[in-house]
């Protein structure tokens, strides 16, 4: 399993996320890698929260995944999976601990399954199985917990 690289908190959490996804999200701190660290939702505006944390961490796993490693080393087809939540109590404020199981695969890999399928489906001969098949295994999986602190809900 590849060991992937936390974002370095050196630059404003909203600004990055507004350069790399021209997304502009009322939040503050850091990457939410520890609940000392979290990241700070200060509104979530009209999305339901669960959905606005999924795509924080969504942009968090694509930046470490994908937009800060060489190109021969980028995931793509990166997807989250929440299975676990907790609220905690701390020092009269409130955190969502979220677990996410993120799975990916190369880049380049994803990109040649893709186009294999494109250019093969429906053609006789095209084992459809054994491309899913290939597809599952040349997927990883790894599990990662998210920190948030919610100061306003609206």
């Amino acid at each position: 399993m590849p060991c992937f690289s936390p974002i370095q908190n050196n630059n404003n959490i909203k600004e990055v996320i507004r350069s790399a996804f021209d997304m502009d999200l009322s939040v503050a701190g850091s990457w939410g890698y520890t609940l000392e660290e979290p990241t700070i939702i200060e509104n979530t505006g009209c999305v339901p929260i669960e959905e606005l944390e999924y795509t924080i961490a969504s942009m968090r796993t694509y930046i470490e995944m994908n937009m800060t490693l060489p190109k021969e080393e980028r995931y793509g087809s990166i997807n989250l999976t929440e299975i676990q939540r907790k609220e905690i109590k701390k020092n009269n404020q409130v955190y969502h601990q979220v677990t996410y199981i993120i799975s990916a695969i190369k880049e380049e890999v994803y990109t040649s399954f893709i186009n294999e399928y494109k250019e093969c489906f429906g053609k006789e001969g095209f084992d459809l199985a054994s491309h899913f098949k290939k597809r599952k295994e040349a997927t990883i999986a790894r599990e990662t917990k998210y920190y948030f602190e919610i100061i306003k809900i609206l």
